[in-house]
């Protein structure tokens, strides 16, 4: 494999450069017209513009990206992670065009990609699913009779499609009537599918998730836990490995659930198996994310492996470099940090100018970085800035290392979370461990009364 084509942008095209870099292999960057100056896009060997900003005109347009591809020797294509990453009709596209696809195939991708459709996949594997519906939810009749078997509250949510644009919460009936035909006009919107279906809510859960691996003899292991569980609007601020406070037999649980759920449809490549633990430490599967996670170097920085050449050996039609699973290590602890532009309290986009960007000192701490100083974060596009990467024997060591590294980081022209992380490291629930989803939420509220 000589040259690789990244069909995305930002910290993610720099992070599959900077191991195909490493390995020897060329890249092929495609770009927006309001991404014209990221890093991404000089970094990459050769670049070629998609179009207007907008995705739907530029990073969206898979028969571009295609011949583009085509037109310059690519031999394979990493589609990052959101985008086109779990879009089964553009794998076939490439696979038919004679380029590989670094990722699985597109029938786990359609078969994993449909939550419905996984869930009954999963429960005929043996992996427990959280109490729902296994098929979709027509009218608000329907809905409201389902409700009322599950019992409130419940998540509604988009089949086809997840994170916080595809689930609402819903308390009462009332919430529910209020929200099914936004959430199904959202979804048709989104992810091209308007069937929605209903989980029961499982309250103080923390929210697991394993990373997985599987290549093309059947071969699958797992590499350990990401504990994803402080969130806001249903989407991951920070993400730790090990998890901690978790009992070794609910760990071993989760392990073991993950792997049995790649076999169950013969994965290939990367992949991510969620879970959210309840209470009483009973597990249940989320859904399997077909691509790699956002918050894949945490696993990165525990186990010393770079999980982008993995998918690369995968790709080319090796074993997984690691086969059996005891050789795979976990060493210390180390917490992801997304550093977003965004209002830290209402927790919305704040697009806008780079003046300045100074992580400081850097030593020990990584930093995926998808933009430089004087690069403007625009309204197109998601608003993560760059990942925060901290690693130390310990998770004490680790907290504290963060503290020392986020506060000397100046970022000037626009609003960031960063104040956000320096505060909420000290809330005293964080640092205990045994937070839930709900960690933010009370986190706000100790703020309120502390003022």
């Amino acid at each position: 494999m000589k040259k690789i084509l990244i069909a995305n942008r930002g910290e993610i095209a720099m992070r599959i450069m900077k191991t195909c870099k490493r390995l020897g292999i060329a890249t092929v960057a495609v770009y927006s017209e309001a991404d014209k100056d990221m890093p991404f896009v000089h970094e990459a060997d050769e670049a070629f513009l998609l179009g207007p900003p907008p995705v739907q005109q530029s990073y969206l347009k898979s028969e571009e990206i295609i011949r583009i591809a085509l037109e310059n020797g690519v031999d394979a294509i990493h589609p990052g992670y959101g985008l086109l990453s779990e879009n089964a009709d553009f794998v076939r596209k490439i696979e038919a065009a004679g380029i590989k696809f670094i990722g699985p195939d597109a029938d786990t991708i359609v078969k994993m990609g449909d939550k419905i459709g996984s869930r009954v996949t999963m429960q005929g594997a043996g992996v427990p699913v959280v109490p729902g519906t296994n098929e979709g939810i027509a009218t608000l009749e329907d809905a409201i009779g389902f409700a009322e078997e599950i019992g409130y509250p419940i998540m509604l949510k988009a089949s086809a499609g997840g994170g916080g644009i595809g689930m609402v919460l819903c308390e009462t009936e009332q919430a529910l009537s209020q929200n099914f035909e936004t959430v199904k006009k959202r979804a048709k919107i989104y992810f091209g599918d308007d069937v929605v279906f209903l989980e029961k809510y499982i309250a103080n859960a923390r929210h697991i998730e394993v990373q997985i691996f599987g290549d093309n003899r059947g071969n699958v292991v797992h590499l350990f836990e990401r504990n994803c569980s402080v969130q806001r609007r249903n989407q991951k601020v920070i993400e730790e490995s090990p998890s901690p406070e978790l009992l070794e037999e609910t760990r071993g649980k989760l392990h073991a659930a993950a792997v049995n759920a790649a076999k169950a449809v013969q994965y290939k490549n990367a992949g991510t198996v969620e879970f959210i633990v309840d209470e009483l430490n009973e597990i249940y599967f989320l859904e399997m994310n077909t691509r790699l996670q956002v918050e894949h170097p945490v696993t990165e920085e525990i186990t010393g492996l770079d999980l982008v050449e993995w998918q690369i050996e995968v790709a080319k039609g090796n074993d997984l470099p690691i086969t059996i699973q005891e050789e795979i290590k976990s060493d210390g602890h180390a917490i992801e940090f997304r550093i977003y532009a965004e209002d830290p309290i209402k927790f919305m986009p704040s697009p806008g100018p780079l003046h300045k960007m100074d992580w400081g000192n850097t030593d020990g701490v990584r930093v995926d970085f998808g933009y430089v100083e004087g690069n403007q974060v625009t309204p197109f596009y998601d608003p993560l800035i760059s990942k925060v990467i901290v690693h130390a024997k310990t998770r004490e060591e680790a907290i504290e290392k963060s503290k020392t590294f986020l506060a000397g980081v100046k970022i000037e022209g626009l609003k960031t979370n960063l104040p956000l992380f320096t505060e909420f490291l000290d809330f005293e629930r964080f640092q205990k461990g045994n937070y839930t989803t709900a960690v933010l939420t009370q986190w706000s509220e100790h703020q309120k009364e502390e003022k």
